[in-house]
C-alpha cells in the first residue's frame, strides 16, 4: 500500500481527522486532479467536475479537522479516484 493510499484510508476512516498533515492533504488533493491556487494562507482547490471549492488553511502544520471532514464528504459524494499520470 502506497503512502497516498494510507493517507486516503486514514481520511476515509474518519478516526484521525486531527492527525492529518497539511502537506499530505495538499498532495492528496493534487492526485485527485484538483488545481491549487494560493492566496495568503488560503490554499484554494478547484476541479471542473466538482461544484464545491475547497478552501484550506494550515494550523501548526496540520490540516484542520473540519476541513478533513469536508474533503472526506466530497470524496464520497463525487466518488473521486486518484488520477494516474501515464
Amino acid at each position: 500500500m502506497s503512502k497516498t493510499d494510507k493517507i486516503l484510508q486514514k481520511i476515509l476512516s474518519g478516526l484521525s481527522d486531527k492527525n492529518i498533515a497539511f502537506s499530505e492533504l495538499i498532495n492528496l488533493l493534487s492526485k485527485f486532479g484538483f488545481e491549487l491556487r494560493i492566496n495568503g494562507s488560503h490554499h484554494i482547490f478547484v476541479r471542473e467536475d466538482v461544484a464545491e471549492i475547497i478552501n484550506l488553511q494550515p494550523k501548526n502544520g496540520q490540516a484542520k479537522p473540519y476541513q478533513v471532514k469536508q474533503i472526506r464528504e466530497l470524496i464520497i459524494k463525487y466518488e473521486l479516484n486518484i488520477e494516474i499520470d501515464e
